[in-house]
């Protein structure tokens, strides 16, 4: 690595470094204590100053200085890792440097030369590599060490390091914490003592910040069921979040297969940095916090005051500006935001326009940058400068919805003439909102205050209770920029037939079976096109469970294309992972609403010291809002809330429902008492202002005891999870939904595990331990196949759908590595060719992969199967699939599976039940190309083994008696009709001088040899093979 010219002094350097080459203008020298000879004490010495200090030319184990004969001063330019390396940039100088310093006169000359052009070297480098990095120069150092230390495959990207401390038991070793793409690393080297960590981000169950009595403050890391603490680090809170955000980033790669198409800076992962993972997660607060499409990612952000007109004074705050968004949020407390389409602003100048809303930011930095800005992205022409910024915003043209109307509107329309104290409650709460969008507006330019939020509190009008589920959710956006989508879809999904569409229609007379809109067809109808044109749009998720009862409420206050819009935004943004396969978002806030509920009742968690029972209650609360367990009337309230503080409001709820019924539950004897006890409760929620009628209102499962219970009002619950648990913020809910993803994760993982290793211990010999081990290496290398590309064939052709023995599978070029380091027996050559013989065989299915039940299958065969079954194995290896005459690897095509069909699966296992076991009389026949071929497998085999020579004698011997088998027995077959014979052939009948031999012949021959015998029943070490591979795998993928 070409380095920064820097002057050194040489006053002591023949005591750390030896000169290897030199010529008159250059020096090639060794660090001590690497290479041969060691160094001894001197060695142990300059390998801990080289952990220690921060540089480069102490670290580096060769480099290369510049000098002219007349001068003391030398020059650094070159270091270098391995010798290979130093010597091309040696090589390098001698054929482009040393011809061009003749002409110069002066040592000065030649001095400014070398520099220029390393200078000149570098800056070309690094062009492309480490543009994007804070400090190319620093950094380029740090990767030189980092690429030294752990030898890791070149493609791994460094994103950035720290110095800090790494707790070894009770002893702190000074040391540098690397965080690549892939990994987290650690070394340290302390007078001989080297210290050397690597863990990949996929294998941490926690990931936390922590302190105690001795570490004030540290980094607490969980993985493969040992504690890591790394601590002194100058930027802990930096350093953390990085992690993070890696963690997070390799979890949704590896575990979630998602592809960051729309995310550049995170879409190759040879390209991540620290400055794009930076972004991506301002980015997703932005997206977040303004309830944003997933398209949008935050440009650029300004500091300015806004004119507040409700208020009438200047609010100070940040504008936030995306592709197609202009957002505002205080910081003073006040708690007020806004967020305006581009779409609807009409001018941007200094002048308010009768009847049109003026939005005026002064003290703006830069603010006619900004005024630009903003208008070539609303396509508005120049305006007189000025030094404030005002927004002129109004409505403009937008599609009208082509969908029906909201499904309460026609089942229970308002009686306008009805004056009955719930209506009048009604039409007063409809008036405080008419209210507030005179003074705060109305619509997507709506300013959002605490006054808002106490609107929502107290209940939402049932005739504007789907326009402001719109707005708060964001829907309303996603719907404006998408004119026709919802249409387009209900007409391509129309008359599809998936598992999903099978599912829906299992569903549809289960949602709301009470409410009188889901026992006509009007509403089911609607039900089916909303569920089935979402699980088109989003096959990933397709249909789960749970989502027909959140769309059906949607339908009753929303239009049919609003309830679809209302459903991305719910299970795209709002409840992420909730609705696919595993449901892993609602275990996740299932983990926080424990962490709470450890937090703030602890009262509680004394009674109860398992809270796990709270987490299989409380999930029905987390997928359906509530709406699952309280009576439709009620639920809708909750609804409200969601809608506009997001899972929070669901957490806030939940703590009150468990603070409320505290009592209760500490004097319960079991868990059955306690779900009897919240059954009850929920059962005697009401809401006194609904102005729903009884034929509407969803009737308690447990009305009958409904007089024995005080009831409770929904806003009041509401209301007092507002005052006692409104002060948990979204930052930390989102921090701890981060912390208790990598664990919820794992241990998914963990169970599919086990599942799999109880599936497949019924048909091998590996004992459980063996299996896991076995489990860990096939799964490690399915991710090594996807940690240096997006486009690997395990994610292309990824299927969350299939069984958790399908989960994890290997194209060839995987199983070829992995088998090579677990294969029984040293093959000498054709090696890849007797992989692909072996991967073609075990592939049952032939679709490209195989999955972990037959890799264990087939090392079970050549580790504990006897000698037959050994031999039938590699027999069976040279008759198609395995084996064909002309073998092309890189024809190896990936199928995939494609669509999961069911009927195919069902055959599939109905097969695999009848299957009798195959026994030798139903292999055919080899060949004679196909037994020469064996005959070389077997070769091969040997080579290398004690007995080699007496080994090959063997196979020599049985194919001669083989082939003189052969002999005899066509010669006794050609007097059968030798007039015949002459008569029909013309020519020569080339089929008679084929010959092939059958399995029984072939064992029969080789049991004679009992050197052969001897060798294929030598027992295998299976630990100490496992044990091999677990430390090569990674090198493996490095050294190639």
């Amino acid at each position: 690595m070409w380095l920064k010219p820097e002057e050194i002094l040489l006053k002591n350097a023949f005591k750390l470094w030896v000169t290897e080459k030199d010529n008159e203008y250059f020096v090639l020298q060794r660090r001590r204590g690497y290479g041969e000879g060691g160094g001894g004490l001197t060695g142990l010495l300059v390998g801990t100053l080289d952990t220690v200090l921060d540089s480069t030319s102490k670290v580096a184990p060769y480099r290369i200085l510049h000098h002219t004969p007349d001068s003391q001063v030398y020059w650094s330019i070159a270091c270098g890792v391995t010798k290979e390396e130093i010597f091309q940039h040696w090589d390098w100088l001698q054929q482009n440097i040393m011809r061009t310093l003749s002409v110069f006169d002066s040592s000065e000359d030649i001095t400014s030369f070398v520099q220029g052009k390393i200078r000149g070297l570098i800056a070309e480098e690094g062009k492309t590599s480490l543009v994007l990095e804070d400090d190319p120069e620093k950094f380029r150092e740090a990767l030189l060490r980092f690429e030294k230390w752990f030898e890791l495959p070149p493609e791994e990207k460094l994103v950035t390091y720290y110095s800090c401390s790494y707790w070894k038991g009770k002893v702190p070793c000074q040391g540098w914490l690397y965080l690549s793409t892939n990994f987290l690393c650690f070394y340290s080297y302390l007078l001989g003592a080297e210290v050397k960590l690597v863990i990949s981000w996929d294998e941490i169950w926690r990931l936390e910040k922590t302190s105690n009595v001795i570490l004030t403050e540290s980094i607490h890391v969980l993985a493969h069921g040992e504690d890591h603490y790394f601590s002194m680090l100058l930027h802990l809170n930096e350093t953390f979040v990085i992690m993070e955000q890696l963690a997070d980033y390799s979890i949704k790669r590896l575990f979630d297969k998602e592809a960051f198409q729309r995310v550049p800076a995170l879409s190759d992962p040879l390209q991540i940095t620290k400055r794009g993972l930076e972004a991506h997660a301002k980015s997703e607060q932005f997206r977040t916090f303004f309830r944003l499409p997933k398209e949008e990612n935050l440009l650029e952000v300004h500091e300015s005051f806004l004119w507040v007109p409700f208020s009438h004074f200047n609010t100070l705050g940040k504008i936030c500006l995306s592709e197609n968004y202009l957002c505002f949020a205080s910081q003073d407390g006040s708690q007020c935001h806004i967020i305006i389409p581009m779409r609807e602003v009409k001018s941007v100048n200094s002048v308010c326009v009768r009847g049109k809303r003026a939005l005026r930011f002064s003290e703006v930095r830069d603010y006619q940058r900004l005024a630009n800005t903003i208008r070539s992205r609303c396509g508005i022409s120049a305006s007189p400068q000025h030094s404030d910024v005002t927004l002129m915003v109004g409505q403009k043209d937008s599609s009208k919805a082509v969908s029906t109307e909201a499904l309460m509107t026609v089942f229970h329309p308002q009686d306008v003439e009805n004056l009955d104290p719930k209506m009048l409650k009604e039409k007063m709460k409809e008036q405080s909102w008419n209210i507030h969008f005179s003074e705060y507006g109305r619509g997507t330019s709506m300013f959002f205050t605490r006054k808002t939020r106490d609107l929502i509190v107290r209940g939402v009008p049932e005739a504007l209770r789907g326009e402001l589920w719109m707005l708060f959710s964001g829907a309303v956006n996603d719907m404006a920029t998408h004119p026709g989508y919802y249409t387009e879809l209900v007409e391509q999904s129309l008359g599809t037939s998936t598992l999903a569409t099978d599912e829906i229609e299992r569903d549809l007379h289960r949602s709301l079976p009470e409410h009188p809109a889901f026992q006509s067809d009007t509403g089911i109808s609607a039900l089916r096109r909303v569920l089935t044109a979402y699980a088109y749009r989003n096959p990933k998720i397709g249909y789960c469970q749970a989502m027909n009862i959140l769309t059906s409420v949607l339908l009753l206050y929303a239009k049919e294309e609003e309830a679809f819009w209302l459903l991305v935004a719910v299970c795209e943004r709002m409840l992420p992972d909730y609705f696919n396969r595993r449901i892993i978002g609602a275990l996740v806030d299932q983990a926080v609403f424990e962490d709470l509920i450890r937090e703030n009742l602890p009262q509680l968690v004394e009674h109860m010291t398992d809270l796990s029972f709270f987490s299989s209650v409380s999930l029905s609360w987390f997928l359906t809002l509530f709406i699952s367990v309280l009576p439709i009337e009620s639920a809708v309230n909750v609804v409200d809330c969601f809608f506009y503080d997001g899972i929070k409001a669901i957490l806030q709820l939940g703590l009150a429902v468990l603070d409320y019924n505290m009592d209760a539950l500490i004097s319960c004897h079991d868990d059955a008492e306690a779900v009897t006890i919240l059954n009850k409760f929920f059962d005697s929620v009401t809401n006194k202002d609904s102005p729903l009628p009884p034929t509407v209102q969803q009737a308690s499962v447990g009305n009958n005891d409904k007089a024995s219970h005080i009831s409770v009002d929904i806003s009041e619950l509401i209301r007092e999870a507002y005052e006692k648990y409104g002060n948990i913020r979204s930052e930390e809910v989102a921090s701890s939904r981060k912390r208790n993803k990598l664990y919820v994760i794992q241990t998914l993982e963990d169970t599919t595990k086990q599942n799999v290793i109880r599936v497949v211990s019924q048909d091998v010999r590996f004992n459980a331990s063996q299996l896991d081990e076995l489990y860990n290496l096939f799964k490690r290398q399915h991710f090594l196949s996807c940690y240096w590309t997006m486009k690997s064939p395990a994610l292309l052709h990824h299927d969350p759908s299939l069984a958790y023995l399908e989960q994890y599978q290997l194209g060839f070029q995987q199983f070829s590595v992995l088998f090579s380091l677990l294969e029984p027996w040293a093959f000498c050559t054709t090696k890849s060719t007797l992989s692909l013989w072996v991967f073609r065989l075990i592939d049952e299915n032939q679709d490209g992969l195989v999955n972990f039940k037959e890799f264990c299958c087939a090392l079970d065969t050549l580790y504990s199967g006897s000698f037959t079954n050994k031999l039938k194995f590699l027999f069976k290896l040279h008759l198609p699939p395995g084996y064909f005459v002309t073998v092309f690897i890189s024809s190896m095509k990936l199928t995939g599976r494609g669509k999961v069909d069911l009927q195919a699966y069902l055959k599939q296992w109905q097969n695999e039940i009848l299957k009798k076991e195959e026994t030798i009389k139903d292999l055919p026949r080899i060949n004679q190309t196909q037994f020469i071929q064996f005959s070389k497998t077997l070769y091969n085999i040997f080579h290398g083994d004690p007995e080699e020579e007496l080994l090959y004698r063997a196979v020599a011997h049985v194919t001669s008696l083989l082939l003189r088998m052969e002999e005899v027995g066509r010669r006794l077959q050609e007097p059968s009709s030798p007039p015949e014979s002459t008569n029909q052939d013309a020519g020569p009948d080339l089929t008679e001088t084929e010959w092939s031999f059958s399995f029984e012949q072939v064992l029969a021959s080789l049991l004679n040899e009992p050197a052969i015998v001897s060798f294929f029943e030598r027992p295998v070490d299976i630990q100490a093979k496992v044990g091999q591979a677990r430390v090569a795998q990674l090198k493996l993928k490095a050294n190639k």
